[in-house]
């Protein structure tokens, strides 16, 4: 069996093609609860420059996307001071799923079902390459982090907790 798998197009794939954006595909072996740590380990990359996609809501229920890096959690108090709202939680699994339209674990913030706000750490812009969900548990694409603001207008924000 060859080593390299080819990935089929997501939604995600789908839309950095159509804006030309240059991008790595990197599958790996998906492992339940494996988390960046994992995906890291097995492509060989830092985990901080693994970026993980969180489906979140604020406290009237609206989904916001908040992009952090994997080593790293998301202060939700520190979070709803820096966008003006009263609370972020996270989102259940199923409803997160809804939102994106991506099964968890494979979220993606990009080509999601529905579009949402994205707000993304500070530091994730100062790297020079970041991997991030292509869309698909055990699929990660390479890009630039400007790519973010560029298509997504993800708003920086400073949220980082070390994990």
């Amino acid at each position: 069996m060859s080593k390299s798998k080819h990935v089929s197009e997501t939604p995600a794939t789908q839309m950095l093609r159509k804006q030309g954006v240059t991008f790595g595909e990197h599958p790996y072996d998906y492992v339940d609860h494996g988390g960046t740590g994992e995906s890291a380990r097995q492509l060989g990359v830092p985990e901080h420059n693994v970026i993980k996609t969180l489906v979140m809501e604020d406290e009237a229920a609206r989904p916001l996307i908040v992009l952090m890096h994997g080593d790293c959690s998301v202060s939700t108090k520190n979070l709803a001071r820096q966008i003006g709202c009263k609370s972020v939680q996270p989102c259940k699994p199923e409803v997160a799923q809804r939102h994106s339209g991506y099964m968890v674990g494979g979220t993606s913030p990009f080509g999601t079902k529905k579009r949402m706000p994205v707000y993304v750490e500070a530091s994730v812009l100062a790297l020079d390459t970041i991997y991030i969900n292509g869309g698909r548990r055990g699929y990660l694409v390479s890009i630039a982090p400007s790519a973010l603001t560029d298509l997504l207008e993800a708003k920086p924000v400073e949220c980082a907790l070390p994990d």
